[in-house]
């Protein structure tokens, strides 16, 4: 950290000089304008970049045929979670089939990639979306009724032995994952881009509070997928009427924990997501009963019902762990 003085020139003006290496690095001449952002903590952001545009950045990638399928689609994720605006796969020679078509699959599975550029030899992906038009609150949100929806017919497939509802619900495992992203992109964004903080009327810190709670979401969704597989290895056996009853009432209350903590998240009720947290062991209790339950049972049947439970407990538990973020972020806010 440079300590530098403030000065007063002309009998009312504060002046502050700039570092002659940061100036020469970002090449400022003289009479160059720059930007001048007030930080929530009080501190100021010195910025080139005076534009309301967003800042653009492109990454490339080299492929060729003997480029591992799921590494390039890792790099592809990472990619567009770290915030580049412009990803191109570059090959030697003609792009191998595989390429284009795992590039189809990224475009569909993240949000806002479109390809706008393609030759025997390269292909590009641009950005389309504009961040201002997914604000984190209605991303959250959406994800919470996507996550809780995949539970509630998880369960339901259980029950129904519809192995069409449970490998529906597998299947929308992939929407919440690409929220997730969305969310991860644009807080790497507004790290990055100052500008878009001030359009979006985001903090960083707010950033990430909602990237740290959309985590959770996307792990309890992942719970609610695995009672779905759950689901198709109970789907030809006869389920105790007593075992199920116990599994959607355990499953009942953990979904209005998750719900409960959601809205302490979004009212910013530090008392509410406390007297949540204390309903999770209300659940454990509920959850061990099940287990005892069907310790009875024949293996075939046992370890995926003993799973069930377990995703089911695992539901409550994350939404304990939004509760406690809750807590911690607007304690953390209190002056």
């Amino acid at each position: 950290m440079e300590i530098r003085k403030v000065q007063i020139t002309g009998g009312s003006s504060y002046i502050v000089s700039l570092p002659k290496q940061w100036i020469k690095s970002l090449n400022i001449q003289k009479n160059d304008p720059v930007g001048l952002i007030v930080q929530p903590d009080g501190s100021l952001m010195i910025t080139p970049k005076i534009s309301e545009e967003s800042v653009r950045r492109t990454r490339v990638f080299e492929v060729g045929a003997t480029t591992d399928c799921t590494y390039l689609l890792r790099l592809l994720v990472g990619a567009y979670v770290a915030g580049f605006t412009v990803i191109r796969l570059e090959s030697k020679g003609r792009l191998p089939p595989f390429v284009l078509q795992l590039v189809r699959e990224f475009t569909q599975m993240a949000i806002g990639q479109e390809v706008v550029g393609e030759t025997d030899s390269s292909i590009t992906i641009k950005d389309l979306l504009n961040p201002v038009e997914m604000p984190f609150e209605n991303t959250t949100k959406r994800m919470h009724v996507l996550a809780r929806g995949m539970q509630q017919d998880a369960m339901a497939a259980i029950r129904g032995r519809d192995a069409a509802l449970a490998e529906d619900v597998i299947a929308r495992d992939t929407e919440v994952d690409r929220l997730h992203w969305l969310i991860a992109r644009q807080d790497n964004l507004i790290l990055t881009d100052a500008t878009l903080s001030r359009r979006m009327g985001i903090t960083a810190t707010q950033a990430a509070y909602y990237f740290q709670v959309s985590r959770i979401i996307e792990r309890i969704a992942d719970h609610a997928t695995r009672v779905a597989y759950n689901a198709l290895a109970l789907i030809d056996r006869e389920a105790e009427a007593a075992t199920l009853d116990l599994m959607d009432e355990a499953s009942t209350l953990a979904l209005d924990i998750f719900s409960w903590s959601m809205e302490a998240f979004h009212a910013g009720e530090i008392k509410k997501a406390n007297a949540t947290l204390q309903r999770v062991r209300d659940l454990e209790e509920k959850t061990r009963d099940i287990n005892t339950r069907v310790l009875q049972f024949e293996a075939v049947e046992a370890i995926p019902a003993g799973q069930i439970a377990d995703s089911i407990r695992r539901i409550g538990e994350y939404s304990g762990d939004i509760c406690e973020s809750v807590i911690n972020y607007l304690v953390g806010q209190e002056a």
